[in-house]
């Protein structure tokens, strides 16, 4: 990956995770949504953003069905906000890699504990 298409996802995560939290007034939305990364093609064409959001599994549906619903205001947004020839088209993806590590610190801590009290006695 090049440096420009390096700083351009930087630029995208941090303008996309803006309007999220100040432009978007949908109800799907109201819970914690994290845009964790962004890729965007070798063309420019197109920028897959990946979301990530704490909640129920019900939650979690009603978020990115709520992105994806408002995918045409965030792109017209960023193609105001940002100045470039061509503004890639956003594909919004779920993004379960915080879930997973979290998941992965409670089953450490859980051994952990395991085998302090095994220690103890």
């Amino acid at each position: 990956m090049s440096r420009r298409t390096e700083r351009l996802n930087y630029l995208i995560r941090d303008e996309i995770s803006e309007l999220i939290r100040r432009n978007i007034k949908d109800p799907r939305l109201s819970c914690f949504i994290t845009v964790t990364s962004v890729d965007t093609s070798a063309d420019l064409s197109y920028a897959k953003v990946y979301i990530s959001v704490m909640g129920s599994q019900e939650e979690k549906v009603k978020a990115m069905e709520g992105l994806t619903s408002a995918s045409r205001f965030i792109y017209r947004e960023l193609r105001g906000r940002l100045s470039l020839k061509h503004t890639p088209q956003l594909v919004f993806c779920k993004d379960d890699s915080i879930e997973r590590g979290s998941h992965v610190l409670q089953l450490i801590n859980e051994i952990s504990s395991c085998k302090e009290s095994d220690v103890e006695h």
